[in-house]
């Protein structure tokens, strides 16, 4: 049975707090394992939700400020040390390679090649990813080359069980029926996939951080499933927000709302706030989304929804 979670492994900004580590997110789908900005402590949070180096697939890095990386050198290192068989592609806006050279060979260690990097550019959309899985990026509005990420299950068909009966399709049939699009039945019949099945939408995860209010974080989060997403300030410091390229709760939420999210996760909250001010992310956010609403945790696992269709 397959598996589509995001693994929540830090939630703090630029200064990580006692409850809330630097940034870290691991999403598990099916046999990928996507790890987006791994900030300081990343490993040792990987160790406490039970997740190895060689679950990471793929690494996407929005951008090269510190709590968005600094654990990526612990993160390949440890993918060298664990001797991961599989190739893990890592993107990451070209405009910081050097950062990203930095940081691959921050000390010495004894190497590994399976790590390869796949920088991302342009102000269009930048195709990466599998066969089964597209992931697309877009630039944002921050104050560094920040790239927000969209990853994409290819579309499909639900295979109708009444109209396979109808139509004597059974066994083999079926799983031919699903490659070629169409089978010959023994009796000389031509069945259509269309005639047993119907469309079914791909699921979708959004990843925006670090950006002031754009379009393009509303055409990343388009019809999302899931949308993951900074929420560094409330509104009684949307001033802040403003001068250094950050959302506020009630911004993220109205992102949210005109890209049309299925779910919303809120996160990359500054060190300012305390426990008590969580309520006031929820209900901020909550004045312009009125979908489910999840304020991250540390160490939490928040399921991508089921499929609606």
């Amino acid at each position: 049975m397959s598996v589509r979670e995001l693994v929540v492994l830090g939630t703090s900004s630029a200064v990580p707090t006692r409850r809330r580590n630097h940034n870290g997110y691991f999403l598990r789908w099916d046999t990928h394992g996507v790890l987006f900005d791994p900030g300081e402590g990343t490993q040792r949070q990987m160790r406490l939700a039970g997740l190895a180096a060689t679950d990471i697939t793929r690494i996407c890095i929005t951008h090269f400020h510190g709590d968005h990386c600094l654990g990526l050198p612990g993160t390949i290192q440890r993918i060298a040390r664990d001797q991961v068989p599989h190739t893990v592609r890592a993107a990451y806006p070209h405009q910081g390679h050097h950062y990203w050279q930095r940081l691959r060979h921050a000390t010495a260690f004894h190497d590994t090649d399976v790590v390869l990097p796949q920088p991302v550019g342009g102000t269009g959309t930048c195709l990466l990813g599998e066969q089964d899985l597209h992931i697309t990026a877009l630039p944002l509005r921050h104050s560094t080359p920040t790239y927000g990420y969209r990853l994409t299950e290819p579309d499909g068909w639900r295979m109708l069980p009444d109209q396979l009966a109808a139509h004597e399709i059974h066994g083999p049939l079926i799983g031919r029926l699903q490659r070629e699009g169409s089978v010959t039945t023994d009796d000389g019949r031509q069945v259509t996939l269309a005639q047993c099945a119907r469309p079914r939408r791909g699921q979708v995860m959004a990843f925006v951080m670090d950006t002031a209010e754009c379009e393009q974080a509303v055409e990343l989060a388009r019809g999302a499933d899931m949308l993951v997403i900074e929420s560094t300030y409330l509104d009684t410091e949307q001033h802040l927000a403003h001068a250094h390229g950050h959302l506020t709760a009630r911004q993220a939420g109205r992102i949210a709302h005109h890209a049309q999210v299925r779910s919303l996760v809120l996160t990359h909250l500054s060190e300012r706030y305390e426990h008590h001010d969580d309520t006031h992310f929820l209900t901020q956010a909550a004045a312009e989304f009125d979908g489910p609403l999840t304020l991250a945790q540390d160490l939490q696992r928040i399921p991508v929804p089921a499929r609606d269709s």
